[in-house]
């Protein structure tokens, strides 16, 4: 097995006692070892087990894997708002409480942060093999330390924005792992979440960076702190091409879709780009997609990205093929999203439990 326990941490202290329980883990990855960007192969994984995975009661219990947005790091799932619970308080409180799901279930919190903010999760000769490390590596290590079905039909994926994209993607591409999938305003469409950025970049690059990528990663890497209004759109545009286009003949580096000069789209990148846009995937991922237990897609209808449209046109593309879906857009833009995941997250796990 490729993943060893290193350690584990007790908890963070929690406002009330969990019925279930929480593990702060720490695992080393083969498949990250040689990352190119020289990121960590030694990496945090957070395990929730409910109350009766806890207690001894409960075996060959159904599991999800969420997955987080870009920028984000595991530790930020304990921060907490103003009186709100985070998400493993929401996630102990459900089961707990009068509407548990259907069964037990070990909930796996992954860490696929790079240093420039996220892998979305896919294997890339410009960041590493972060779909390989998930499916190979973590799951594995789960299946053999937890009382998990080592099945697909009994696995799902969760996550928002980029960790949506990567719940579409891996389900799609690793059906042999995942059967059920939950993406809360998942990267799609890639005209209207990416494309309105690459002149943005563009001017970015000659404004502040003296029109240069290199100057900008100089920068970046020089930092004191992390300005969004100077490095985001930047940054964002460049580790997606990191992930989708990465540059045969230089390891580490990405081919961009654009001019850097002028912000022109270069089609023959762009066109790797649409290779891994969910939406024209659908076509090449039915079967796959058809053998899925539960694939719920939602946004807000405001979000800043159009993600919502995202959202919608990627449910027109699972109609066409006849995969069962359900689609969701709420009152809402891209953040704030928190109290949403546990109820889908319920909805998944029911089911991956069912018969």
């Amino acid at each position: 097995m490729a993943l060893t326990l290193v350690h584990d941490e007790p908890g963070p202290p929690w406002q009330r006692p969990l019925a279930g329980s929480f593990e702060r883990l720490v695992v080393d990855s083969e498949i990250l070892a040689a990352n190119p960007l020289g990121d960590p192969a030694r990496r945090p994984l957070y395990v929730y087990s409910s109350p009766g995975v806890r207690a001894g009661s409960a075996s060959a219990v159904p599991s999800v894997y969420v997955l987080q947005g870009f920028t984000g790091q595991l530790d930020m799932w304990l921060a907490r708002s103003a009186f709100e619970l985070n998400l493993i308080e929401r996630l102990d409180a459900m089961f707990s409480g009068a509407r548990p799901p259907a069964s037990d279930a070990v909930v796996v919190f992954v860490d696929a942060w790079t240093s420039l903010g996220g892998s979305q999760f896919v294997n890339s000769s410009a960041i590493g093999d972060y779909s390989d490390y998930i499916c190979d590596e973590v799951v594995a290590f789960v299946d053999a330390n937890y009382p998990t079905a080592a099945e697909p039909r009994r696995r799902g994926l969760s996550g928002k924005s980029s960790g949506g994209y990567g719940a579409m993607v891996l389900a799609m591409r690793r059906p042999d792992i995942f059967g059920g999938l939950v993406s809360h305003a998942g990267d799609a469409l890639f005209e209207a979440c990416y494309l309105p950025d690459f002149p943005k970049v563009a001017r970015a690059l000659r404004e502040h960076f003296d029109g240069s990528i290199e100057v900008f990663l100089e920068r970046f890497a020089a930092r004191e702190r992390f300005d969004y209004g100077r490095f985001g759109v930047v940054l964002n545009i460049y580790a997606m091409a990191c992930a989708y286009s990465p540059d045969p003949e230089r390891r580490d580096r990405p081919l961009l879709p654009f001019e850097v000069s002028t912000g022109r789209l270069v089609q023959t990148v762009w066109e790797r780009w649409l290779e891994h846009d969910p939406v024209r995937m659908v076509a090449g991922h039915a079967q796959a997609l058809a053998r899925m237990r539960h694939i719920h897609i939602e946004a807000g209808r405001n979000d800043e990205y159009h993600l919502d449209l995202g959202a919608q046109a990627l449910s027109q593309e699972l109609k066409r093929a006849g995969v069962s879906h359900t689609l969701e857009l709420f009152d809402g833009t891209h953040g704030g999203l928190t109290y949403r995941y546990a109820p889908a997250i319920r909805d998944l796990l029911d089911a991956l439990s069912a018969p």
